[in-house]
């Protein structure tokens, strides 16, 4: 028997009712999602950044919530970077994937490798 497609992840609002993350009880949380994310990332400019923090205030303030999801965040913009990476390896174009190096300082790629894109991006 064949499985069922996955569930497509939906963004959702929740107040905490306890403090999480160093964001306040009471506070209401918004949780994106990768595809969230990746569009996101995708649309700040070509040769500029952006960091997770600014992106998660961003996301708060469109969503109309005190804080955007500080851990599902770092777990898709990680995702979204992954798979940029692995497209990248297997021969797709640079400007057909996620511009991951405009935000994703944190992962283990090296920071020339990101200086460099950003380069690129640059360059037009």
């Amino acid at each position: 028997m064949a499985k069922a497609a996955p569930k497509a992840k939906v963004p959702k609002r929740v107040v905490l009712a306890t403090p999480f993350a160093g964001i306040a009880a009471g506070s209401t949380l918004y949780v994106a999602t990768p595809d969230i994310i990746a569009a996101y990332i995708a649309r700040i400019p070509p040769g500029e950044a952006r960091t997770v923090e600014q992106m998660r205030r961003d996301l708060a303030k469109r969503n109309r919530a005190d804080a955007t999801c500080p851990v599902s965040t770092a777990i898709f913009v990680r995702s979204v970077a992954e798979v940029a990476l692995k497209e990248l390896a297997q021969g797709t174009a640079r400007d057909a994937v996620v511009p991951f190096w405009r935000i994703a300082k944190r992962l283990p790629v090296d920071a020339a490798w990101f200086a460099a894109q950003l380069a690129l991006d640059a360059q037009g």
